[in-house]
Parts: C-alpha cells; sequence; structure tokens
C-alpha cells in the first residue's frame, strides 16, 4: 500500500503543477478577450484567430483542470443523501462511482478522442473560418485532459482505500485552502511584485 500511496501522491504533485498553470490561462483568456473587444469596437479591426483562441484556452482551462478540482474535492457533488450515511460508507460509495463510472467514461472518452487528434495533426485540419487556427492542439486537450482524469481517478481511490485500512486521514475533508481567486490574485501580486523589485 506504501507503493500505491507514492504514486498517488505523484499523480497529486503533476495535478497540482497542472492546476496551478492552467489558473494563468484564465488571465490570458480575460486579457485576450478584452483586447479583442477594444480592437474591434474602436479599430473595427477583427480576427477570427483571436476568437478561436479564446475557445482553445477555455476548453484547455476546463480540460485540464478537471482532475485538479476531483483532487481539491471541488467537484460538483449532488449530496441528497450520501450525508445520511456513514463516513465509511461515504467512502464506499465514492470507491463505487469511481471503478464504475468515473474510470470506464473518461478513459473511453480519452481513448475515443485520440483517433481525431491524430486525424487533424496528420491531415493539418485547419478551422473552416477564415484566418482561422490549426485544430489539432483543440483535439489534443481531450486526450490529455481525460488522461489527467482517469489518473487522478486513480489516485483517489488509491487515497479511499488507504483510508479504509486506517493508514490516512478521510481524503474528502475539506481543507480549508484559498479559492483559486485568490492563489491567482496572491500569484500576480508576487509576479508584479517581483517585477518591481528588479525595475529598482
Amino acid at each position: 500500500m506504501n507503493l500505491l500511496l507514492r504514486i498517488s501522491r505523484a499523480i497529486d504533485w503533476v495535478n497540482e503543477r497542472v492546476g496551478r498553470t492552467v489558473l494563468w490561462l484564465v488571465l490570458v483568456a480575460v486579457l485576450i478577450s478584452a483586447v479583442n473587444a477594444v480592437v474591434r469596437k474602436t479599430l473595427s479591426i477583427s480576427s477570427n484567430a483571436w476568437l478561436e483562441l479564446q475557445w482553445y484556452l477555455f476548453s484547455a482551462i476546463f480540460l485540464l483542470a478537471a482532475a485538479y478540482t476531483l483532487m481539491r474535492n471541488e467537484h460538483v457533488r449532488i449530496d441528497v443523501l450520501l450525508h445520511r450515511f456513514s463516513k465509511r460508507t461515504q467512502i464506499w460509495i465514492d470507491i463505487f462511482g469511481i471503478v464504475f463510472f468515473l474510470l470506464p467514461t473518461a478513459a473511453l472518452i480519452g481513448w475515443l478522442s485520440w483517433p481525431l487528434f491524430v486525424k487533424a495533426y496528420v491531415s493539418g485540419e485547419m478551422s473552416e473560418n477564415a484566418g482561422g487556427l490549426l485544430r489539432w492542439p483543440a483535439y489534443l486537450l481531450m486526450p490529455v485532459g481525460f488522461l489527467l482524469l482517469v489518473l487522478q481517478g486513480i489516485s483517489e481511490l488509491i487515497k479511499r482505500l488507504a483510508f479504509l485500512k486506517g493508514l490516512i486521514p478521510d481524503p474528502t475533508a475539506r481543507k480549508q485552502q484559498k479559492s483559486a481567486e485568490e492563489e491567482l490574485a496572491e500569484a500576480i501580486r508576487a509576479e508584479a511584485e517581483a517585477a518591481a523589485g528588479r525595475a529598482k
């Protein structure tokens, strides 16, 4: 079980890094959207490439951060009855959901999306819109995002089994962590302070 817990920690580390990187894509998407809107309204200049880049970033944010969201236990849960059960029963229900729903579905979607990426990459598929972008980067987001989700599902399964054996604390307990918005604001503030320090 110790080896499995080390694997779980490694998966968590990868998805933590991916999630924190994706936080910056939110800022990039907002800036591109704002600049594109201002330029379009003030200079009457527009490009489909900028619009499609916004869509690509939006897709990247959701697909690549899904595993990060699961790891932090911030995904949507419909707990109509679950909270009435004991913690062990809740964990067993989680295990059932991971094994029979999350892992098969995420693996199947990732598997089926891989040929779409390969076809778009090999053919050099371009957007049908004038001035549009290559399509393969958007297609690549699907298998990569679902691979990360499968890996995180495996990590969550390991943690729940370890909890049932009494090896770790409750993996579903919400930790008092900062929200993604607070973390992004702190990162921006730290970067601005570092830039100001370098300018002196």
